[in-house]
């Protein structure tokens, strides 16, 4: 009987004390010759084999029977301390064959005793049956209390201890009464329900009313009410509602079902007393600045921000949407400070790339255009943009080094010029025209007219509507980059570490933007976009979800990458490169998982736009 074994490696750990020594007691070794096959296809399986040394390769039916060239037969690489064998056991026989590549040495978990284990262990059971969505889910729910405490801002939820019960009023109460009633129950705002449909009153609201507008004491609250309501739904995170309220500069949010049924009202001194939170400290300087030097105080802050969410265990999708926000009122109070006010309601402002996704959570660089109306005389355009520009790199957002900015002609034109020069684009096939495609198909405005962009958005996606040759085009750089995984499937490491940007990332966030713009799909941020492609049923929810799943690891990964590099004053390059041997198994696991989703996804991308030509 082995005594070497190591249970504290996934999944093993998983596994009670008790559970753990009937592992070790009933444990063989096996060993294998250099092309032994030790499992074949469509065969059982009598154990789970765990390697403690040696190299096994697993293949499918397309498999030359060359194990010395890439082939794409091949289908994972297993070796020390990882393991084959169970889905074998819960599934009845074997989907593909395993070959030791060299001698190999391996402890055999029987079959009866593996059934037992996965019988009375629910995680244990888990970890061989999930998809990688459901892995990170179960992973993320069974975190200690340690690990609860320090996010707590993350996972808590809105229920009846955060939120308000409404103060509601008849439409047809007074400006008097509406007063008394706030005064009666020390409240700032109430709601007014007119037949069925809820409108906020604020004490401001009434104050300007009396005061600016000259209505008398008697008049109907109903007139004053402001009824397109922000809202979030009974247990929806309540860092979802912080958001919000961060992104809407508001102070409380209405809390609705899906049947708009009415639960309460979420304040934000209330959220604020839940958690002490440095965002909203950034949000208030934002608000208040009156001039740049104040704004560029909030601007900087950011970085601090993100070291304190990732430090939290903030999950990426959480941190993404609370810096896109911030970002987006620091760069609108920039516009509202610079753009001279008769003629920001002719200019429409755009963030793009990355930063139209929100999915910038560090200061890279930046990226933003800007639409004119095609009337607007406007002189001291260009010294005005350039002044843009040069703000924001006092503010730590770093010039653009394609020179992809406002300050750049190229990227402000009117609204017919972005027409033209988007069909432009869309019919040239050389690299440089398709990726200022792909720039601008992200994009999302800051501020100014909106309804601009809209029209040259929708324009865009009439033009390429049914376009199957555009899309083949602009899919392809997708396969410029390959997955680093061997021919075996293991992670592919080097010295210089795995660049995750172009194995992980990038081949998620342009293939989703290539569907999404395809399907006419209005979100930016790629997460979103999944969700969307999704519910238009073009994408499988388990699928989705892995992806989704994937993205946020290799994202995760480059954040802290990125801190490191920034603590370390690195070269911007190693931002993007990760090291292996930085991993804990489980995280190797995990992120080999992610790269295989990535490959399937390129395969079925490749098969979708014929990009194998």
């Amino acid at each position: 009987m082995p005594t070497s074994f190591n249970t504290e490696h996934a999944p093993f750990n998983l596994l009670t004390e008790n559970q753990k020594k009937l592992l070790r007691d009933s444990l063989d070794i096996g060993y294998f010759d250099k092309k032994e096959v030790i499992l074949e296809a469509g065969q059982p399986s009598d154990y789970v084999y765990v390697i403690l040394k040696g190299d096994v390769a697993e293949t499918d039916d397309h498999f030359s029977g060359n194990f010395e060239e890439e082939d794409e037969g091949f289908v994972a690489h297993y070796d020390n301390e990882e393991l084959f064998g169970a889905i074998t056991i819960i599934n009845g026989s074997s989907r593909h064959t395993f070959t030791a590549l060299e001698e190999t040495i391996s402890y055999l978990i029987p079959k009866a005793t593996f059934l037992t284990l996965i019988e009375q262990n629910e995680d244990f059971s888990a970890f061989f049956k999930r998809t990688l969505a459901e892995k990170t889910r179960h992973l993320l729910s069974r975190q200690s209390d340690s690990d609860y405490d320090s996010s707590t801002f993350m996972l808590a939820q809105i229920d009846e201890t955060c939120m308000r019960q409404p103060l509601v009023l008849a439409s047809g109460s007074t400006i008097k009464e509406a007063t008394q009633a706030l005064k009666d129950h020390h409240a700032d705002s109430l709601l007014v329900d007119r037949d069925g449909q809820y409108g906020m009153i604020t004490k401001t609201d009434l104050l300007d009313a009396v005061v600016l507008k000259g209505l008398t004491l008697g008049s109907n609250i109903a007139d004053l009410a402001h009824y397109k309501l922000l809202t979030v739904a009974p247990g929806d995170f309540l860092f979802n509602a912080l958001v919000l309220m961060t992104r809407h500069k508001i102070e409380r949010v209405v809390v609705q079902d899906e049947q708009q049924r009415l639960h309460g009202v979420v304040e934000l001194v209330d959220v604020l007393s839940f958690f002490s939170n440095q965002s909203h400290v950034i949000g208030l300087q934002i608000e208040k600045a009156s001039n740049l030097k104040e704004l560029a105080r909030a601007a900087n802050g950011l970085n601090d921000l993100v070291r304190s969410l990732v430090s939290h265990g903030v999950k990426i999708n959480f941190a993404m949407d609370l810096l896109a926000a911030l970002n987006a009122r620091i760069i609108g109070k920039v516009f509202d400070f610079l753009i001279p006010e008769e003629v920001r309601h002719k200019v429409c402002m755009l963030v793009l790339g990355s930063e139209g996704r929100g999915e910038q959570v560090l200061k890279t660089d930046q990226d933003n255009a800007i639409i004119l109306s095609d009337d607007l005389v406007w002189p001291d355009r260009q010294k005005v943009l350039q002044q843009i520009t040069d703000t924001l790199v006092s503010f730590g957002y770093p010039l653009c080094p394609g020179n992809i900015m406002v300050s750049n002609p190229m990227w402000v034109l009117t609204e017919t010029q972005w027409k033209h020069q988007l069909v432009e684009w869309a019919n040239t096939t050389n690299g440089e025209a398709q990726m200022n495609l792909a720039i601008f198909a992200d994009a999302h405005v800051i501020a100014g007219d909106r309804g601009m962009f809209k029209k040259v958005r929708d324009f865009m996606f009439a033009h390429l509507a049914g376009n199957d040759v555009f899309y083949s085009y602009f899919a392809s750089p997708i396969m410029r980059f390959s997955t680093p995984l061997t021919m075996f499937g293991s992670i592919k490491d080097s010295s210089k570490g795995i660049d995750i940007k172009k194995g992980g990332i990038f081949p998620i966030v342009h293939g989703i933007r290539t569907m999404a713009l395809e399907n006419r799909i209005k979100a930016t941020n790629t997460f979103d976009r999944i969700n969307a492609l999704v519910e238009k049923k073009v994408l499988k929810k388990s699928f989705a979800e892995n992806l989704s799943e994937a993205l946020g690891l290799f994202v995760s990964l480059r954040l802290k990458q990125q801190l490191k590099t920034l603590a370390e004053g690195s070269e911007a390059e190693d931002a993007n490169h990760i090291f292996i041997s930085d991993m804990t198994k489980l995280d190797k696991e995990f992120f080999r998982d992610a790269l295989h989703v990535v490959k399937d996804f390129k395969s079925r991308l490749s098969n979708r736009y014929r990009l194998e030509r």
